[in-house]
């Protein structure tokens, strides 16, 4: 006999989908309105997070009829999130020197400590919405049917094109976002099986990038301002030009290698999920019967 819940676990994926993106759609929508008001920004900021959390916890429970949400599991929350906060504050910080050291420096000047503190708000929010989105849910359903590397693949393509979006955006910096987010972020994931590690390097990243360097983020224009203002001089290539530091050649490498990294250590540890067919999967159904 078919229960109602059942019927709706059939469509788990595009119901979750389309849920996730309305909650991404709404905080940002939110969080622009009161954008750069200091600590209402930090409220608010944090708010919607915990909405997103909320929102993507109940119906995966509920859609995918799991007792647990193991991905976002509370005893990996605190080791998870300053892992990650360290990784992508270090990636974000090296990729500046490296800038700074190949001459793309201008100047700095004196910014907004309630910049920082908005910005703070501001990207707790797209971290932990577009974390729970892109990985939680296109990642993970994804490397369940078509295995890790298709599965990167595709978040990472789906994830760099959704920054096209935004007032400033670029076709290399869409693809650099691809490149050096969508991958590093997935492999986070892998690496750890659960959503606390890319939050956190995706929220650190984009905090240091706005918040303390007051860099564009991703082309975007609605940015709070930061500690300092930095102006990048100097070919695109280097700088990242109009998109932001994001668009640069050395912030790919700088996201690259610990992405390298990570992925090579899980695959070690059997944490890569390889591609099955659904004519591999009857075959081995067969075997196991036999």
């Amino acid at each position: 006999m078919t229960t109602k819940n059942d019927s709706f676990r059939k469509f788990r994926f595009p119901i979750l989908l389309v849920a996730m993106i309305a909650v991404m759609v709404v905080a940002s929508l939110v969080n622009a309105a009161v954008g750069g008001l200091g600590l209402l920004s930090l409220v608010v900021g944090l708010g919607t997070a915990a909405a997103g959390l909320f929102a993507y916890t109940r119906l995966s429970r509920w859609l995918e009829q799991r007792d647990s949400v193991g991905e976002l599991a509370r005893e990996k929350a605190r080791p998870g999130l300053l892992r990650g906060t360290a990784i992508g504050a270090g990636a974000f910080v090296a990729t500046m020197l490296l800038i700074g050291m190949f001459g793309g420096w201008d100047h700095f000047s004196g910014g907004s400590f309630w910049g920082f503190v908005a910005s703070i708000g501001m990207m707790a929010s797209a971290a932990v919405n577009e974390e729970l989105l892109f990985r939680g849910v296109i990642f993970r359903f994804a490397q369940d049917r078509f295995g890790t590397w298709n599965a990167l693949a595709l978040s990472a393509v789906l994830f760099g094109g959704s920054h096209l979006l935004n007032s400033g955006a670029t076709l290399w910096g869409a693809i650099s976002i691809a490149i050096e987010a969508g991958i590093m972020l997935g492999v986070c994931y892998v690496f750890t099986r659960s959503l606390w590690l890319p939050i956190g390097f995706h929220f650190a990243w984009n905090l240091f990038e706005s918040g303390v360097f007051g860099t564009t983020v991703s082309g975007a224009s609605n940015t709070p301002d930061g500690l300092l203002n930095t102006a990048l001089s100097g070919p695109a290539v280097l700088t990242g030009g109009s998109f932001g530091p994001e668009a640069s050649l050395i912030a790919v490498l700088t996201c690259v290698v610990p992405a390298v990294f990570l992925f090579r250590k899980a695959s070690r540890q059997g944490l890569v999920v390889p591609f099955r067919s659904k004519k591999t999967e009857a075959t081995a159904g067969l075997e196991v019967q036999s």
